[in-house]
């Protein structure tokens, strides 16, 4: 029983996806003799939480209840009151919670203060599927970086685009289609320089009929800066918020050129000449963008994974194949001397949307023997 209504919590709180962040992904059952009273989710940023969108549907009228919950309920004041107090004054009777609240600053308080008044919790409920669901708040909320998220698609012999640069369309309509649904949940997207040059792209969401959020786009560039002002990002910075990065050794000439068009110029540390990633996770973070799709081409995404930003993949591959010895691929830059060196991908699940086949997992840290310093 429990984990059939804690099923429906999950389900609910996925609503949320794209309008809820920096806070959690989280929904809410309350439950009384195997019957549904109400339900609720954390609709938005600064909005009542999933407990209190719940309980104010019954008027706080829960005796004897018990309410699922994906992630502990809250203890402290932010922009709503603590979710317990709500719980405590419900007189709800039996609480279930999936995900134990992953800041380390307030883990397990809620529960504590729920179990001193005599309410019964049990935690652990579905959690595999809790943490999965708010994998880039966990990430955000214990690091203060991004969810960095590798996206690639590819032709079954490996190939983003033939030797002439041509790459429309490598995947099917459907494919590309899930991946502005992606672009509708994060906050930002990120590309090198010379996707941008090359490829004048707009990098906004696109989803008929739905509203959507258009991620912060990011411009990995180098001390040349050598995006053209000319490029659509930049021409519609005002229209959607645009960040341009640079190192410090860039011309203040050009910088202040792009300030005036309205981009948000971020200079970062050097490394090996170029933008040193890390140092832009970090200035991202302190920005409030929670997470990143990283659609960029062979060398930013070798980069990524070589400065050890990216924390999951995700990789179409068509059915088709180009050839060519000069052909783009998704990875390139130095490369790998070692076959035992290679970056790791665990945790692979696999679907198909339509002809093509989705691939996602999530980088391994500890054993990838090119990611220990």
């Amino acid at each position: 029983m429990d984990k059939k209504y804690m099923e429906r919590a999950l389900q609910l709180a996925e609503k949320g996806w794209g309008k809820t962040r920096p806070n959690p992904l989280v929904g809410a059952v309350v439950v009384r003799d195997d019957k549904i009273l109400a339900e609720g989710y954390h609709r938005y940023y600064g909005g009542n939480h999933a407990e209190v969108d719940a309980l104010e549907q019954i008027n706080y009228d829960a005796k004897g209840a018990t309410i699922y919950v994906t992630l502990e309920p809250c203890s402290h004041y932010g922009k709503t009151p603590p979710c317990v107090e709500a719980i405590i004054k419900s007189k709800i009777e039996k609480v279930v919670v999936a995900l134990e609240d992953p800041n380390p600053l307030v883990a397990g308080r809620g529960i504590s203060i729920l179990r001193e008044h005599g309410i019964q919790v049990v935690t652990g409920v579905m959690e595999k599927e809790a943490k999965l669901l708010n994998e880039i708040f966990i990430k955000y909320i214990t690091t203060n970086r991004p969810f960095c998220i590798l996206k690639t698609a590819m032709t079954l012999d490996g190939k983003i685009a033939t030797k002439q640069k041509n790459s429309k369309w490598i995947t099917g309509e459907a494919s590309r289609a899930y991946v502005h649904h992606i672009r509708n949940r994060v906050s930002g997207i990120m590309v090198g320089v010379t996707t941008v040059n090359e490829d004048n792209p707009k990098l906004n969401t696109r989803i008929p009929g739905v509203e959507v959020n258009h991620p912060t786009r990011i411009i990995v560039d180098d001390k040349a800066l050598r995006i053209s002002l000319d490029s659509y990002v930049v021409q519609t910075a005002k229209e959607q918020k645009t960040i341009v990065v640079t190192t410090e050794q860039a011309s203040k000439t050009k910088v202040d050129a792009l300030i005036n068009y309205g981009v948000d110029v971020v200079l970062t540390k050097e490394k090996y000449g170029l933008v040193d990633l890390n140092d832009l996770m970090t200035i991202l973070g302190e920005k409030k963008i929670d997470s990143i799709l990283l659609e960029g081409g062979g060398t930013l995404n070798y980069s990524a994974l070589e400065s050890n930003v990216v924390d999951k993949v995700i990789s179409f591959i068509a059915p088709k194949i180009v050839g060519g010895r000069e052909a783009i691929t998704p990875v390139e830059g130095d490369g790998l001397s070692k076959v035992d060196e290679a970056f790791l991908i665990e945790d692979v699940s696999l679907q198909t949307i339509e002809k093509d086949i989705l691939i996602e997992g999530y980088v391994r840290k500890e054993d990838n023997k090119c990611l220990q310093e």
